[in-house]
């Protein structure tokens, strides 16, 4: 394998769409190209499908786990959520209505949903809006521009989110922009002063020149190709807490817009809700011409979580934070090929 074929699915093109003739199984197996194109966290792609007669089982790859940072594996199903917005969008986008069932089996917890092709329905122009989005969505950690997204753009998200079943809140106001920013900063410390989580990120953060099909290149974070080969290295060996808490810290202030997003409950169903929510609200602002990174370290310390809700004033449980705004185009990150991912039924 060549490090060109880590992008080859970024290339899928919806003119090679099998048709509404062909089998349920080939239509779903098509529409998996978009799936894998959802964020995840570290780029782990914690997804696994199996095909249960006409419908697509979602499962969740707990060997892609991330056990210091998400020990509860809250970020791995949030991420998954994230895919099964981009199957459901696939699947709208492609003329019918979703047939859908989430943890369909208790007695299988790792099966997170069934998904099934439903009656006809012609898509309209925001489906296919959103969808064209899921092949331009970056998460992107470049400097953003100093304009911010309009209010009534915002209120927006703030309804898909609750469409969705979660909710987002906007960070608003010095006083509040400045505790959240203090609460990233502080998780920062904390999970940077643990040398294991800092050999669990370095496991997924790879050179420029890789082959591997999923994690994080350097070039993602603006490296080039010489520091990309040290960043493994130095992450492993090094503790810059401080350094990085203060650079995030500098950067969450300044955002454009901060947001966190999080539901009533937090169980694995209400993870489910917030990938979905997540990924419906990055596509919007791919949609609108804009780009988001993540600070998830204050819902990633546990300690800070409830202190993160304290501070922005909501009831419930803090779930993703991200800046939105706009930055200048940047390239994808790998991806594992649709038949990486698909196992036996």
């Amino acid at each position: 394998m060549t490090a060109d074929t880590a992008f080859e699915p970024w290339h899928v093109s919806a003119s090679r769409f099998p048709g509404d003739e062909a089998a349920p199984e080939e239509r779903l197996r098509f529409m998996l190209s978009y799936a894998i194109l959802a964020p995840s966290s570290h780029n782990a792609q914690p997804w696994v499908f199996r095909f249960h007669g006409e419908r697509v089982g979602l499962y969740i790859d707990r060997t892609r786990a991330l056990p210091v940072m998400d020990h509860h594996d809250r970020e791995l199903t949030i991420s998954c959520g994230c895919a099964l917005l981009n199957l459901c969008m696939a699947v709208k986008h492609f003329g019918n209505k979703v047939i859908g069932q989430l943890l369909p089996d208790s007695a299988r917890p790792d099966l997170l949903a069934l998904i099934g092709i439903g009656e006809r329905k012609i898509p309209d122009h925001e489906c296919n809006s959103l969808f064209g989005a899921i092949l331009r969505r970056r998460t992107n950690r470049m400097p953003f521009e100093k304009r911010a997204p309009d209010k009534g753009f915002l209120e927006r998200l703030s309804h898909v989110a609750q469409e969705d079943g979660a909710w987002l809140h906007v960070v608003h106001g010095k006083q509040m922009r400045h505790a959240v920013a203090e609460l990233i900063a502080e998780g920062d410390r904390f999970l940077w002063h643990d040398a294991r989580y800092r050999r669990e990120l370095a496991a997924w953060v790879h050179s420029n020149r890789s082959e591997s099909h999923d994690g994080m290149p350097g070039y993602s974070f603006g490296h080039g190709d010489l520091h990309s080969l040290l960043d493994p290295f130095l992450i492993r060996n090094f503790d810059f807490a401080e350094k990085i808490a203060a650079k995030d810290q500098d950067i969450a202030e300044h955002s454009p817009a901060l947001l966190v997003l999080g539901t009533a409950e937090d169980g694995p169903r209400d993870w489910l809700h917030a990938g979905h929510a997540l990924q419906h609200i990055l596509l919007h602002a791919t949609a609108g011409g804009m780009a988001a990174s993540f600070f998830n370290q204050p819902v990633e310390v546990e300690t800070l979580r409830p202190r993160l809700g304290q501070a922005i004033g909501r009831m419930g449980y803090p779930q993703v934070v991200m800046r939105l705004g706009f930055g200048p185009d940047v390239r994808p990150t790998p991806r594992r090929a649709v038949r990486e991912v698909v196992r036996g039924g």
